[in-house]
């Protein structure tokens, strides 16, 4: 069960990471990163983000680009969240499969009629 404070931290990572992404990505057209869920520890030390990334074919490899490049993601997110955290958290990075899961049984089920 999370508390309002981290309730309220990981909807400002979420949001914040996703500008962040969004202005990164401009570069790489057809490329679209975004954050759709965060998950921040009851110390506030750690932030598990779960990316949506289109194309998903290309899901694992920007994932793991994004991990390689997490010092800077933090730098940009404690310049931008500093007057509102005192710490900015680690941030752990992992790809969410929900939609091509939730695809995938439709497409199965579409084809079982």
């Amino acid at each position: 069960m999370e508390t309002t404070r981290q309730n309220k931290i990981a909807r400002l990572i979420q949001k914040e990471l996703s500008d962040i992404f969004q202005k990164q990505t401009k570069a790489l057209h057809g490329v679209l990163v975004s954050v759709s869920v965060c998950r921040i520890s009851p110390d506030m030390s750690v932030c598990r983000a779960y990316l949506s990334i289109f194309p998903s074919e290309r899901a694992e490899d920007i994932c793991q680009n994004i991990n390689q490049n997490v010092r800077q993601i933090r730098y940009e997110l404690g310049q931008r969240t500093r007057h509102q955290l005192r710490i900015i958290p680690e941030l752990k990075f992992f790809v969410d499969d929900s939609l091509d899961y939730a695809d995938n049984i439709d497409r199965l089920l579409k084809n079982e009629e």
